[in-house]
């Protein structure tokens, strides 16, 4: 599959950053996705690579993204059990034990919940990031709970956005000897 492009056009009179711009053409992409985009020589205005997230447009700007398809990731699938409470298009839900690693790191590189998801939906693979496929949050090794992955950019997004307004109620339950 090769890369996507999709032009736009601004034609608002108040200039306006890039990465603001195109944050609104393209919800289903973070804004960090969007500048790594800029940054890597994916975007175009008026013809010319883009400067900067921060490159200011003018009325009448075009604005050209080639969007490259997920890249893999180095990670490997593992079949290990998962306790699937929901799952549909946009969304998996899951019942995190304590005593599992959400996602590889020092010490970690595999066993993780990640590994699992990508043999449960590996369509996921690349979903929001190569490190951390489908995952908008996390919790620690030691808790267990429920887990939401994204089973694609405009759900990561969503999910995404509703964390960082803090539209997520969290509830925590500590058992104590």
């Amino acid at each position: 599959m090769g890369d996507r492009l999709v032009v736009f056009h601004y034609d608002e009179d108040e200039e306006t950053r890039l990465d603001r711009f195109l944050v609104s053409c393209l919800p289903e992409f973070s804004r960090s996705r969007l500048q790594g985009l800029i940054k890597d020589g994916f975007v175009r205005v008026d013809g010319m690579r883009a400067a900067k997230a921060g490159q200011k447009l003018s009325r009448g700007a075009r604005v050209e993204v080639r969007i490259p398809p997920p890249q893999p990731t180095e990670l490997v699938p593992e079949p290990i059990p998962l306790d699937v409470l929901f799952e549909n298009d946009d969304l998996l839900v899951i019942n995190k034990p304590a005593g599992m690693v959400v996602h590889p790191g020092a010490g970690h590189e595999r066993g993780t919940l990640v590994h699992a998801v990508l043999a449960h939906a590996p369509d996921i693979e690349g979903i929001g990031g190569e490190e951390r496929p489908g995952i908008v949050h996390r919790l620690d090794k030691e808790t267990s709970g429920l887990i939401l992955v994204a089973k694609n950019e405009r759900a990561h997004r969503f999910l995404q956005d509703q964390f960082r307004l803090r539209q997520v109620k969290k509830v925590y339950l500590a058992l104590v000897d």
